[in-house]
Order: structure tokens, then C-alpha cells, then sequence
């Protein structure tokens, strides 16, 4: 027995094990296809390493990554127009593969914040910095009414920051909600009860780091497989 494996010998059943480099592929399948079963999982392992691993299995291994398999999106229901907004954009982006690494997707957590904070606590100290770190860049941020004013395009156009459309209700046309999911799961194994603003936010960037970089470029790679699902389905929603 070597370390990050387990002797399989005399099994019969499927094996409740796994080592480092199938866990990686687990994860890997799931962030790149968030359709994909946890018994599609265990079958494309077993193909692979020739030894049989259950869906329980899998489904442990990617609980203890904060993802989970098969959790197609339930959106709001899309109108006509959400629709043909959707695959307009989808047309216009279908030929995009290495141009995704360009983007910088942000997400918007609970709270309120108004335009003047959004431009002083986040666009200023971490946005502006963050884009002008970057040979080329281009931002998205949701529809949030704060995010939309006068004030803040003014900031966008001074600071010539270019910006991509994002669409009403189109979340899973963002990998960050993927990313967000992951460290949420990572927050509520990490925190205790009664922390303090300050040590949840510590406590965040801890949860945030400890996202492998593979899992990150995983997500990217999604893209485009997110814009053609959104195009088969004719505006609809991808799935991821």
C-alpha cells in the first residue's frame, strides 16, 4: 500500500477508495460538465484504472471539493425575450476559446452597498488595481442597480475599462458562481459559529487559496461548452 492508495485485492465489490490522481479527475469532470452523474464518473474510472469505484463514492469525493454532481441549474422561467437576448450572445461568443481567460467575472453576495460604495470599496481598491496588473482585460459584473448607474459607467469609461455584457438570469453562464459554490462549501467546514466580520473574511481568502489552480482553469475551459448548450437550447438555460 502506497500513500494516497489502498490495496484493492480480494474485493468483490465496488472499491470505496480512491487515490489523488482519480480524485483529481473526479473533480475535473464534474467542474468541466455539471450534467455529468456521479455513475457516468464511476464508469469513465473504471474504464480508465480497470478497478471498480461506487457512485457513493465519487459523490463523497466531490462533497469534500464543495461540488456535486448532476446539479443542473433551476432558474427563474425564461421569457421570449431572456431567450433571444441569451442566444444572441451565445452566437456572438461561439467561436471563443482562449479569449475566456480575457475575462474577469465578479459575483454579487448579500448585502447592500450603493453606487458610491460599490466605486470605493471595491472598484478602486480591488477591481482597478487587479485589471491594470493585466496585459488584457475585460470585466463583467451583473445587472445589481448599484453596478448600472451613471456614476459607476463614468468610472468605467475614465478608467477605460472594457466591459462584457451580462445578460438578466444567465448565472450559469458565469464559471465565479461555480468558484463561489466551492469556497462557500469550504467556508462552513472552516468556521466556527460567532466569528466575527473580520475573521470570516480571513477565513475567506484562507477558503479561496485553498481552490486548486487546475480546478480554476477547469472552469474557464467550460466555457465554451456552456455557450453551445445555451444555443442547442435555443436560449435556454446550459445546465452548469
Amino acid at each position: 500500500m502506497q500513500e494516497g492508495t489502498t490495496d484493492r485485492r480480494g474485493r468483490s465489490h465496488p472499491s470505496q477508495c480512491t487515490n489523488s490522481r482519480e480524485d483529481r479527475q473526479i473533480v475535473r469532470m464534474a467542474v468541466m460538465d455539471r450534467s455529468v452523474t456521479s455513475q457516468t464518473i464511476a464508469e469513465h474510472i473504471e474504464s480508465v484504472t480497470h478497478h471498480s469505484v461506487s457512485a457513493r463514492t465519487i459523490g463523497r469525493r466531490l462533497q469534500q471539493s464543495g461540488l456535486s454532481a448532476r446539479r443542473p441549474l433551476f432558474g427563474l422561467p425564461l421569457t421570449q425575450n431572456h431567450r433571444r437576448l441569451l442566444r444572441q450572445l451565445c452566437d456572438e461568443r461561439r467561436t471563443w476559446v482562449a479569449k475566456w481567460n480575457e475575462i474577469v467575472f465578479t459575483v454579487h453576495l448579500s448585502g447592500t452597498i450603493n453606487s458610491q460604495g460599490y466605486i470605493s470599496k471595491v472598484l478602486e481598491p480591488v477591481v482597478l488595481p487587479y485589471l491594470q496588473g493585466l496585459s488584457t482585460a475585460i470585466f463583467q459584473q451583473d445587472k445589481t442597480r448599484s453596478h448600472v448607474t451613471c456614476i459607476v459607467q463614468r468610472f468605467f469609461v475614465n478608467h477605460q475599462i472594457e466591459l462584457l455584457p451580462c445578460p438578466a438570469l444567465s448565472p450559469d453562464l458565469s464559471p465565479i458562481e461555480n468558484m463561489w459554490a466551492m469556497v462557500t462549501q469550504r467556508l462552513t467546514q472552516i468556521t466556527p459559529s460567532g466569528a466575527t466580520p473580520d475573521q470570516l473574511w480571513q477565513r475567506v481568502e484562507v477558503a479561496w487559496s485553498a481552490v486548486p489552480e487546475e480546478h480554476i482553469q477547469s472552469l474557464f475551459e467550460s466555457m465554451p461548452r456552456r455557450v453551445a448548450a445555451v444555443i442547442s437550447n435555443n436560449g435556454g438555460y446550459s445546465g452548469y
